[in-house]
């Protein structure tokens, strides 16, 4: 907005995607009530349609500007009020409700997703198709031939394998008798293995995943940068085939120096390079190209990984194709028949730069005709057993997804990423999802209550309706309310059915009367409750079946068994560390603010009672250093190393080192009317002048105070706090600052000016 003040025209340079093309109207919101008015029907908007950033595409795309697609930027308007309204109902419901039963969920927050939960049922749908497996015997039939004295040929048996053990010996015995293996048919065959198509988003995911060992959202973060950089064009699209004028040569001659591809692109350049593959054109961006040349010290570790892999895929859509030649030799021992195949490449194409993909290599089939006789060399009866799939991996999720339309290129990463930060699954060896017993329980009591909820099949029908509307052929508030209400009986019905069905969670977690230690009693039956410590930690009133949130990050413990004033509850104290900062907290206070100006989540030390000795009104001392709106309060446990802490921020100031007593007075300071403080000090540790032990006044104005005032940052945000006499030990004497008192801080008039008075 401050850009566009008083611009006569303004041109969008956003990424070209639909999520780009929607913050282009974000923009246009911001900018266009304070642009010049056009002159009449004057043009003043204007989109560039750019796949990479480099001079060419960069100059191409001022030439030919267009007009920002309304279609596409209300098609994610949808998705993301989608999204929240039905993920944040889902999330808050379950969440609440799973926490206030089990203690040992292993999770913070029990998220649903309309794409992360599909996600997560595929995962669970083949963990149970492992679990259900059951092990089948079966026998396969192998013969060896001698085709000359010191070497042997190993032959396939045609039926492959049979269930059966007799009709398996059988075969055996049959086979046994005959003591020569006859040629009935050997052919040749020229074969072909195609050039990849041009790459997109799904498969560089599924290829970093599978081959280079990285997760989606890193690979997704490393080719972002790739791209701002202009190494790569742009990373995310659907399209897998380049436009007729797509200049190829021009991007294989960028390569032509490299060291590790040079001979092979140099032998494209001046034999011809191939016509990559027709692929599919979703009209979005071009396929991934490299864009410039880049060497390993430039980009690094995994940077160098990723674009090295884009650089040969490309280069292997504009080589030939791998040609190999494939003998099939046909057995008969007695009545069986068995094989063997051969591959010899003839032409090696595109499996020069992609080497992982070239046919490995076999040992010669000897020559021979038909009719020909060799000695059998030895015939067994081989026992297998079938075995169960193995976990997917990230590349065979990721087919899964695009498959069923779960997401989209740039939201595919996301969704599998936070099945993993929810501890729904693990990632293990070799980057298979194992589902851990929360994912597992999660999906099966969906399946009970409503398996439409994690099937594919619902959400795959909103991406199409959503697909509608970025081509214009739906309307926006149509889809938005008919999939809304169609969410919004479901979201109805599971919680209604949800208490009925919860027995499969009792099974596999803990419920909390059963979890955690005593600690504090409640203020309404007064018998104790239990602390839960698993994340989010909480306490638990068994007999009143009452849950109470606590802070969280930090310890708690019991708080001298002193209770409020107000329930009756005994006071807990949440503390950071000896580093940080402690406060008390009354449980039910903490969940139900017994005032207005209080919000949930509040501790003793933002509680405004009057008279409270633990609260704000009595402990507060003058306003904070470094926020707007926070007061520093004492910390009354902290003793002998004193300190008071802000209820707003992690400033912490420490002062009065080995004092006896620190209270905080009920006078306040006549110059910048913070509470004036009471410190006692042994006789043999005090600091004050002329051995005293005793002393009131203002911790900021004091000069006596002067030097037992040190303050301490856990976040340094200000400016003024890098570097320079702002910085000076941080200690403080405040003549023009106005800290506010305790109960009604002021703001200071010059907040600059004050904090510079601070620390100077």
């Amino acid at each position: 907005q401050v850009e566009g003040r008083g611009c006569d025209c303004i041109v969008l340079w956003l990424d070209c995607d639909k999520e780009g093309e929607n913050i282009c109207f974000e923009v246009l919101d911001a900018v266009l009530p304070v642009m010049n008015k056009p002159r009449g029907t004057e043009r003043t908007v204007y989109r560039a349609k750019f796949s990479s950033i480099t001079d060419t595409d960069i100059c191409n795309a001022m030439n030919h500007l267009g007009e920002p697609n309304r279609n596409e930027a209300l098609s994610v308007d949808a998705r993301q009020e989608l999204d929240l309204r039905i993920g944040c109902a889902f999330t808050r419901f379950q969440t609440k409700y799973f926490q206030g039963k089990y203690g040992n969920l292993d999770s913070s927050l029990i998220s649903f997703g309309p794409c992360q939960t599909p996600t997560l049922g595929f995962c669970v749908e083949r963990h149970d198709k492992i679990q259900s497996f059951k092990p089948e015997t079966y026998w396969v039939l192998q013969a060896k031939v001698n085709p000359e004295k010191e070497s042997s040929l190993t032959l396939d048996w045609d039926r492959v394998r049979v269930f059966d053990r007799e009709v398996a010996q059988m075969f055996l015995n049959i086979t046994k008798m005959a003591k020569e293996a006859k040629v009935e048919s050997v052919s040749k065959k020229e074969k072909v293995k195609q050039r990849p198509l041009a790459l997109n988003t799904v498969e560089m995911l599924r290829v970093a995943s599978a081959a280079l060992g990285m997760g989606p959202q890193h690979a997704m973060q490393i080719a972002e940068r790739l791209y701002t950089q202009g190494y790569i064009s742009y990373p995310r699209t659907e399209t897998t085939h380049y436009p007729e004028n797509f200049d190829l040569k021009g991007c294989l001659r960028q390569q032509a120096n490299n060291p590790y591809w040079a001979e092979t692109v140099n032998a494209l350049l001046s034999e011809g390079i191939n016509r990559p593959r027709k692929g599919h054109d979703a009209g979005d961006h071009p396929p991934i190209t490299p864009m410039r040349a880049a060497t390993e010290a430039e980009l690094g570790g995994d940077g160098w990984r990723l674009y090295e892999y884009i650089t040969r895929h490309f280069i292997a859509t504009v080589s030939a194709d791998c040609k190999y030649l494939q003998t099939t030799i046909a057995f008969s021992i007695g009545p069986e028949r068995f094989t063997c195949v051969g591959k010899v490449v003839t032409s090696p194409g595109f499996t020069e730069i992609m080497p992982w993909h070239s046919i490995p290599l076999e040992e010669s089939l000897p020559h021979c005709e038909k009719g020909d006789l060799f000695p059998v060399g030895e015939i067994k009866l081989l026992e297998k057993q079938t075995s169960p799939p193995d976990y997917l991996t990230e590349a065979e999720l990721i087919t899964l997804m695009e498959k069923h339309g779960i997401g989209t290129d740039a939201s595919i990463p996301v969704h599998i990423n936070n099945i993993c930060q929810r501890n729904y699954v693990t990632v293990e060896s070799g980057r298979r999802l194992k589902p851990t017993n929360l994912g597992i329980v999660l999906v099966h009591g969906y399946y009970k209550i409503d398996a439409e909820l994690v099937l594919p099949t619902i959400r795959s029908a909103v991406e199409k309706q959503l697909n509608l509307i970025a081509l214009g052929k739906a309307n926006y508030h149509q889809v938005l309310e008919h999939t809304l209400d169609i969410f919004k009986r479901k979201f109805h019905y599971f919680v209604d059915s949800i208490a009925g069905k919860t027995f499969y969670m009792q099974i596999s977690f803990s419920p909390l009367a059963a979890t955690g230690k005593p600690l504090s009693r409640c203020g309404k039956c007064h018998r104790f409750m239990k602390y839960i410590q698993a994340k989010p930690s909480r306490l638990h009133c068994s007999h009143c079946d009452d849950t109470y949130s606590l802070p969280q990050n930090g310890t708690i413990k019991l708080y001298k068994e002193l209770r409020c004033p107000l329930d009756d509850f005994e006071l807990v104290l949440w503390s950071s560390g000896s580093r940080g900062k402690s406060y008390p907290l009354c449980p039910y206070c903490y969940n139900h603010p017994p005032f207005r100006d209080m919000k949930k989540g509040m501790g003793c030390n933002e509680c405004t009672h009057p008279t409270c000795q633990h609260s704000l009104s009595m402990l507060g001392i003058g306003q904070c250093v470094e926020c707007e709106n926070g007061v520093l309060v004492l910390d009354s446990t902290s003793g002998p190393k004193w300190k008071m802490a802000c209820n707003k921020c992690n400033v912490v100031v420490h002062f009065f080192e080995n004092a006896h007593k620190v209270r905080v007075s009920p006078e306040t300071c006549d110059l910048c009317e913070a509470a004036l403080v009471d410190v006692d000090f042994n006789k043999a540790k005090s600091p004050l002048p002329g051995d005293e032990t005793q002393h009131s006044g203002c911790v900021f104005c004091d000069p006596v105070f002067q030097d037992l005032v040190e303050l301490k940052h856990a976040a340094m945000r200000h400016p003024m706090h890098r570097g320079g006499q702002g910085k000076r030990q941080g200690r403080g004497r405040g003549k023009g600052r106005r800290p506010g008192g305790r109960l009604n801080p002021k703001k200071p008039k010059d907040k600059m000016a004050a904090l510079a008075a601070y620390f100077v």
